[in-house]
């Protein structure tokens, strides 16, 4: 985890560590304040990645262009996609209108990259049914992604929902003959079998529940964890929980099967910040036994 503290009205907002001290104190000086640290941020300033931050009393903060909602306690979430750029903009406006922008250091990953030297394999072309089901399916997606609820899961540490063998990792990639295909954006469960339970990485509440399976994602979960921050479960065997239920980190929350498109039993785990795509590895850490 990278830490990065934030002298007196984001005097350190570059990787790096405190900012010097004479910006810290022109920084304390518009705020009305002492030197002492009022910002940090800490996390994993990576592609893929996520941080948590802290700010003073009456700070407005966005993020790459876009507001940044923060808690009462003057906790905020950011995160990066897989493909973020290297440097984004992080901005905040004091509660005396002052506004300070800093760039971040997000560090590029080297994802798990397969050339295939032949083309890709052509598709057959979607019939009107199967489309106008397909976009049914992505629009209740799309819906439950945009409720937003007053939990605090983001603010936890996340557990594995199963443990298990990685089948397939995130951000990995086929190319195939110069074209890239679409990257793998969860983490591959596998437990060798159907039916085996999993449980919520984190607090949060229901948001989707597809007890009648979709196309390709099965039975699919998905849970607010606030502040835009959610995770989904897709080839499920069992739902057990509903939309609008609160649950809490370890609760029992379904089963794993093969439902949708998959090729066997195993659960993919995915999690999402606003449109932002991110490592679950990044947010629990290594598989306990591997």
């Amino acid at each position: 985890m990278r830490r990065v503290l934030i002298a007196a009205g984001v005097a350190g907002l570059a990787c790096g560590g405190l900012w010097a001290s004479g910006i810290a104190a022109r920084a304390a000086e518009a705020l009305g304040a002492s030197s002492a640290p009022d910002f940090a941020l800490a996390g994993e300033l990576t592609q893929g990645g996520w941080a948590r931050g802290s700010a003073p009393a009456g700070t407005r903060i966005s993020f790459a262009g876009k507001d940044v909602p923060v808690a009462p306690d003057g906790r905020f979430f950011i995160a990066f996609d897989r493909d973020a750029p290297g440097k984004p903009v992080l901005s905040a406006t004091l509660a005396g209108g002052r506004v300070v922008e800093r760039e971040l250091t997000i560090a590029p990953r080297a994802w798990q990259i397969e050339h295939i030297p032949i083309g890709p394999k052509p598709g057959t072309p979607p019939n009107p049914e199967y489309q106008k089901r397909r976009e049914g399916e992505l629009a209740q997606i799309n819906a439950a992604r945009r409720t937003d609820h007053p939990v605090e899961g983001w603010r936890q540490k996340f557990i594995w929902p199963v443990h298990g063998r990685l089948s397939g990792r995130f951000g990995s990639q086929r190319i195939y003959n110069g074209t890239p295909g679409s990257y793998h954006s969860g983490m591959d469960i596998a437990t060798g079998a159907s039916g085996t339970p999993f449980v919520a990485p984190a607090d949060g509440v229901v948001i989707l529940a597809a007890e009648s399976p979709f196309s390709l994602e099965g039975r699919l979960l998905m849970i607010d964890h606030g502040m835009g921050l959610n995770s989904a479960f897709l080839h499920c065997s069992k739902l057990a929980v509903k939309v609008g239920d609160v649950v809490r980190q370890g609760q029992y929350i379904g089963n794993i099967g093969m439902t949708g498109r998959a090729t066997g039993p195993h659960l993919h785990w995915s999690i999402k910040w606003r449109d932002a795509r991110l490592d679950p590895s990044l947010f629990a850490g290594a598989m306990p036994g591997k």
